[in-house]
């Protein structure tokens, strides 16, 4: 079977930043990567790791490229992980990050599973939709995004102990 994922760049700009691609289910996790990293210009050799996701996006288990971890912690690795290990009809979202001083963060979702084409090399490029911009998008926090925040918006004076039921001169 063909998996076809919608790989979407995670970024505040007007234009939506997509790329749709064919995979066979059991190629690695590390296919995955190359084929993502190649339909958007990258050239593959920064650092990288998957996370499955639930409906809401939230970050779960990681893939990595590499183990690099200590004692019993073992992690998934993509160059040994199928990709049906991971996605299927139960759960069909990821997130993709490539390389970790820049961030580049993707949201990856599988659109549908299809028979496999003769006639198509996998794995393919479906459809490009925008331009990478030259930067990684800034994260921008839900808390940074509302405009009145501000650590002391509640304008108490913390300097002020009338209040409090507590003498200052105790010893």
């Amino acid at each position: 079977m063909i998996y076809r994922f919608r790989v979407i760049l995670d970024n505040d700009t007007e234009e939506d930043i997509f790329r749709d691609l064919e995979i066979r289910e059991n190629d690695t996790m590390e296919d995955l990567h190359n084929i993502i990293t190649q339909s958007f210009g990258f050239d593959g050799m920064e650092m990288a790791s998957f996370y499955v996701s639930d409906e809401e996006w939230n970050q779960g288990e990681e893939i990595a490229m590499f183990d690099v971890s200590e004692g019993n912690n073992k992690v998934k690795v993509m160059s040994s992980t199928k990709i049906n290990d991971l996605v299927h009809e139960a759960s069909t979202r990821l997130i993709y990050v490539y390389d970790f001083l820049n961030m580049w963060t993707f949201f990856v979702e599988l659109a549908e599973i299809v028979e496999e084409a003769q006639s198509t090399d996998y794995p393919n490029l479906m459809f490009v939709q925008g331009q990478v911009p030259d930067e990684a998008p800034i994260k921008q926090f839900e808390a940074e995004k509302e405009d009145n925040f501000s650590e002391f918006a509640d304008d108490i004076d913390v300097d002020d102990y009338s209040d409090l039921d507590f003498d200052e001169n105790w010893n």
